[in-house]
């Protein structure tokens, strides 16, 4: 897997996040599609063997490059909510990165979830409210906070916050990612069919595959 790749996989994973975090907040569930656990796993996982590795597998943001196509192609299928909370989320990493004592300290948290998970098997939930109080902890402050749009009802729902505040901590995790794997703002405008031509040969093989193994 080349860098370019890696950084539209990044980006992918970056608008699969923002996509059920929509999702959650207007409907109040997320469908299989969006990948949850893959996507809260890659918060977790800060030394892998290979850059799929923190996905657990490239089929896990088919929904994210699906999403990520209709942002950056020439059809009329752009969600502006889903690009405003990309743009938020971006913006939010490109900050954190210019302060390291911040980014120390969140990665101590996430080495602490790391081994509390391995060490006590903590459940699922228990992690999700562990990364909703991280994303609080050390995101939240560092700029005005992403206004989540969405039904009252479901966003006064504490398990509906947790989650939200999880996939967008996870977000930042794969936006970093991106920048780390050569990702620019300058990309999107004199890169940007480059991008979708990536974005478009990943998931028709992606889809392809998921074909030929039923």
């Amino acid at each position: 897997m080349n860098q370019w790749q890696q950084r539209v996989l990044a980006l992918a994973a970056v608008a699969q996040c923002c996509a059920a975090v929509k999702q959650l907040a207007r409907h109040g569930q997320l469908t299989d599609e969006y990948a949850r656990q893959a996507l809260l796993d890659s918060v977790l996982i800060q030394n892998p063997r290979s850059f799929i590795e923190i996905y657990g597998d490239v089929q896990n943001l088919r929904r994210g490059l699906q999403v990520l196509l209709a942002q950056l192609g020439a059809t009329r299928d752009k969600d502006v909510e889903v690009t405003r909370y990309m743009v938020g989320i971006l913006a939010l990493a490109r900050r954190l990165q210019k302060h390291p004592q911040q980014l120390a300290k969140l990665g101590d948290r996430i080495e602490q979830l790391q081994r509390q998970r391995a060490t006590f098997q903590f459940a699922d939930e228990t992690l999700l409210t562990g990364m909703a109080s991280t994303y609080s902890d050390f995101i939240s402050p560092l700029s005005r906070p992403i206004q989540i749009q969405g039904k009252p009802s479901h966003l006064q729902q504490p398990n509906i916050q947790n989650q939200i505040r999880a996939l967008l901590l996870a977000a930042i995790r794969s936006a970093i990612l991106w920048q780390q794997s050569g990702g620019q703002r300058r990309q999107f405008l004199f890169n940007r069919r480059k991008m979708v031509t990536i974005a478009h040969d990943l998931y028709v093989s992606l889809s392809s595959a998921s074909e030929s193994s039923t």
